[in-house]
């Protein structure tokens, strides 16, 4: 644990699956479907794990996105890992849509319009929680 990390001294979101290495997370974001996946210790960058831990990593971000694209239908979906503001390895899953506030811009860019979705209905975490313990096991 490193003193001062976000990610280190909390969630990062609503945990949706984890387990001892990774944990996904719905962001607290004004965007439908927003989620992180973050390494659960404090490492800085990909090339700071060792390869099995990287594939498992990669793993688990793409069963996020394969949850997200099978319940929500967007357009595309953004990955990054950034951690330029929070340096504790995460990567980003955005689904977006083309009515979304930002798009067709990055969600941290100048808003275009106002979001004309609907935030995700009050089951939505827990559809999505399911679909990834299906893909990736029950989590902890």
């Amino acid at each position: 644990m490193t003193t001062g990390c976000a990610f280190c001294g909390g969630e990062g979101g609503s945990r949706l699956w984890g387990d001892a290495r990774c944990r996904v997370v719905l962001a607290d974001e004004p965007f439908t479907g927003f989620c992180r996946v973050i390494w659960n210790a404090h490492v800085r960058e990909m090339t700071d794990l060792d390869p099995t831990d990287r594939e498992h990593l990669m793993r688990v971000t793409f069963a996020v996105e394969a949850a997200l694209r099978a319940r929500l239908a967007p357009l595309k979906v953004n990955l990054a890992s950034l951690g330029n503001q929070t340096p504790h390895l995460h990567w980003h899953v955005i689904p977006r849509f083309a009515d979304d506030s930002h798009f067709p811009q990055p969600v941290w860019g100048t808003r275009q319009r106002d979001d004309a979705r609907a935030h995700a209905s009050t089951g939505f975490a827990a559809g999505l929680a399911a679909d990834l313990a299906a893909a990736l096991g029950p989590g902890r």
